[in-house]
């Protein structure tokens, strides 16, 4: 594990989902799931969010608009405070809220 992107990607983590509700996962942490909560924090957190060619803001929206699409609303509700603490408005989150309306539809 790069300690690093790891430590980078806690940061970030932290930031956006709050230490309340990183703390919870990190307790929750078992052998089971240590693996997966370290490449999580790494690749996800680190690489993927801890990279500055978009701003935590912009990464909030796209987040948003695509996990409301998937339906994974027990992840929505995190990001969605996550976003609030990005920057975003009330009126930005509602517009982002918008790709679930289109993702949803009967096909």
């Amino acid at each position: 594990m790069d300690k690093a992107l790891y430590d980078r990607g806690m940061a970030m983590r932290r930031k956006v989902l709050g230490d309340e509700y990183v703390d919870r996962a990190v307790a929750n942490t078992d052998d089971f799931n240590r693996q997966f909560q370290e490449l999580l924090t790494t690749y996800c957190w680190g690489a993927v969010w801890g990279d500055n060619a978009l701003k935590p803001r912009e990464r909030s929206i796209l987040n948003l608009g695509m996990i409301a699409c998937l339906g994974r609303m027990h992840e929505f509700e995190a990001h969605f405070r996550g976003a609030l603490r990005n920057g975003l408005t009330p009126n930005e989150l509602s517009c982002a809220r918008s790709p679930s309306i289109a993702g949803s539809r009967p096909r």
